[in-house]
């Protein structure tokens, strides 16, 4: 039977290109904006330039909707197989793989015209960005961490925001970018959860195949490395009380975390990779409070 035929027309289609860029679950937005924000913010010792947060949030929407479609293009013949996942549109035959290929370079220039109203700096550092995000989907393939490629696409932004603010990447940057890879990896490996069963299954790798029994006890080291890590960072530029309080809040969701994937029921690791939104909102909070404008 011919797939196409089961394709809507006309505006019917907008649903299908939507849900292709995830544009219907901003969860994985949140996640990526979140240590975006971080790093501006302490690029810019507060508050950063109206011009540089605007295209460094387009760029968040832009980039992430790139990874979502080529890693749906990188998945094409295999979420059919995969419960949560047998419904996306090109599984099911409603997005072309031509249509998906058009979509990403769409969004990659799309992305690049944003950046190149940065500084040439960080143009040189956005190629890096781009090629991560376009080989993170096929390296389940091959090998165990694929999670570890999705922290350097989702990380690569901060380095990058350091450049457009300052023209240099310093160590706090380098740190912040540690911090943001491994709390991805653990998150990513709460998600991985969900799907492990059918993974194993259809020969799919992941952090959380490999863990094995061993999942909760490595998330929980990788989340107190992260915790050490943003404190680290706090240390070297002076934050103040309220970030301290929302880090004490991001160990708190740390902890909810632990709680919710102790029997490793599908639907709680799902809560727990969702709950790692405020996570990341939390820290952002005490960042931005620690250098709240004070009138003179």
């Amino acid at each position: 039977m011919d797939r196409s035929l089961l394709r809507p027309t006309g505006w019917a289609r907008l649903a299908d290109f939507l849900q292709l860029m995830r544009l219907d679950r901003p969860i994985g937005t949140w996640l990526l904006m979140w240590p975006t924000l971080w790093a501006l913010w302490v690029a810019a010792e507060g508050v950063p330039g109206r011009s540089v947060l605007i295209i460094f949030i387009a760029g968040v929407y832009v980039m992430r909707a790139a990874g979502c479609v080529v890693n749906d293009y990188a998945d094409r013949h295999v979420d059919g197989h995969v419960k949560r996942t047998r419904q996306r549109p090109m599984a099911t035959g409603r997005i072309s793989e031509t249509e998906a290929q058009l979509l990403f370079v769409a969004l990659v220039a799309a992305a690049f015209i944003l950046v190149l109203l940065t500084n040439w700096f960080t143009v040189l550092l956005s190629v890096g960005g781009v090629l991560l995000a376009f080989v993170y989907p096929f390296m389940k393939r091959y090998t165990h961490f694929p999670q570890v490629v999705l922290g350097a696409a989702f990380s690569w932004a901060i380095p990058m925001a350091f450049g457009a603010v300052l023209g240099h990447v310093p160590l706090e940057a380098w740190l912040l970018f540690s911090a943001n890879l491994l709390w991805t990896v653990a998150y990513d490996t709460q998600y991985a959860m969900v799907d492990r069963d059918d993974d194993l299954k259809i020969g799919i790798k992941s952090t959380a195949v490999l863990f094995g029994r061993a999942d909760r006890l490595i998330i929980g080291l990788l989340q107190a490395s992260v915790l050490a890590l943003l404190s680290w960072v706090a240390l070297r530029v002076g934050l103040g009380g309220f970030f301290w309080l929302g880090l004490l809040g991001m160990a708190a969701t740390f902890v909810y975390q632990q709680w919710l994937i102790v029997g490793r029921d599908r639907d709680r690791c799902f809560q727990a990779f969702l709950n790692n939104h405020w996570s990341g909102l939390l820290v952002f909070a005490g960042i931005a409070l620690s250098w709240w404008p004070v009138a003179g």
